[in-house]
């Protein structure tokens, strides 16, 4: 897993939070991924939405890409396609993603770096495996989280931010244990990379086998935990939590988890999970497929200006007879 590391002893630390003078968030549920099949016919595990949990305000959607290994040309990817209402943001752990959008954004996304797109009002982008991992194969592993945008934000203009591994801002637990990556928001005054319209802070951490993590947490954000690989447990409760599951934290000020002793031999590094949360927005939520608004009436806008072409213009050097699908 070759997101960004670094030696924990010479990074920030995180406060020690005192045991009986913290109000630690209790674990509310826990939630087994579904497995889902995007793009053209790739699998993904999907905590949210589903039966379980339909809802995870202010975020839309969690999809954890791999890990597999790809042989030759078998590696697939998200043709064009479009969005609106909301930000669609791919943090890479394992190999690499091409993105490219109607508004000149994109890139190659590799190895713990991010691409962060606003739809906002609308774009066209795709998403699509580089040429040499299709031929050669090889190993991808990554993550696609969807933010909500309030309603007075649903328009704004689109944006792209292409976020390096090395600009995620890096921390260590108190005791040097683990390692905290801040992909976006602030942690204990520690500001990540990603600019975001939504209040959020989203970390990727690494926990060694054995260790804890505590995390200061607004109390005004809600709470998840997504287990990438190996095992823990999570809250006071120390409820476990392995690969593929999802911790839903009840209200409080802290977080507490803990790796388990032992890690199985696909997470050799430790316990690798994802840690977030967000200021609820409170607003209906009208979804369908692509677009993400606050009513019906809204969703079939957005249908009718993608016809129109009036959510943007595949550019011409990458148009071909296959895009034309779309």
């Amino acid at each position: 897993m070759p997101a960004i590391t670094a030696d924990t002893l010479t990074l920030p630390r995180l406060p020690d939070l005192p045991e009986s003078a913290t109000t630690w968030r209790g674990v509310r549920r826990v939630v087994r991924a579904r497995e889902s099949v995007e793009g053209e016919g790739f699998k993904v595990r999907r905590p949210f939405p589903g039966v379980d949990l339909a809802q995870s305000d202010p975020f839309l959607l969690l999809d954890h890409l791999g890990a597999v290994e790809y042989g030759p040309g078998e590696a697939k990817g998200a043709p064009w396609h479009p969005h609106r209402g909301f930000e669609t943001v791919t943090y890479m752990i394992d190999g690499a993603m091409q993105h490219t959008d109607s508004i000149g954004g994109g890139g190659l996304i590799t190895d713990g770096s991010t691409q962060w797109m606003t739809a906002g009002s609308g774009i066209l982008h795709n998403e699509v495996p580089p040429q040499e991992l299709v031929t050669r194969g090889g190993l991808f592993h990554g993550v696609q989280l969807w933010v909500n945008l309030p309603r007075a934000l649903k328009m704004t203009p689109p944006r792209y931010q292409d976020i390096e591994a090395r600009d995620a801002a890096l921390l260590a637990s108190d005791d040097g244990g683990a390692l905290v990556r801040i992909i976006a928001g602030d942690l204990d005054g520690h500001r990540g990379p990603g600019a975001t319209h939504t209040p959020i802070t989203y970390l990727h951490a690494t926990v060694t086998a054995g260790a804890r993590l505590a995390l200061p947490w607004p109390e005004d954000f809600t709470a998840m935990v997504y287990v990438l690989s190996g095992r823990g447990t999570v809250g006071v409760e120390r409820r476990p939590l392995e690969e593929g599951h999802l911790a839903v934290f009840s209200a409080g000020e802290a977080l507490t988890m803990r790796a388990a002793d032992t890690q199985p031999a696909d997470s050799p590094t430790g316990w690798e999970v994802l840690v977030l949360g967000g200021k609820p927005i409170n607003e209906p939520v009208a979804r369908y497929g692509p677009f993400v608004m606050n009513t019906r009436q809204e969703i079939i806008e957005a249908f009718e200006d993608y016809q129109a072409g009036r959510l943007g213009q595949i550019p011409a050097a990458h148009r071909s007879a296959a895009d034309e699908r779309i």
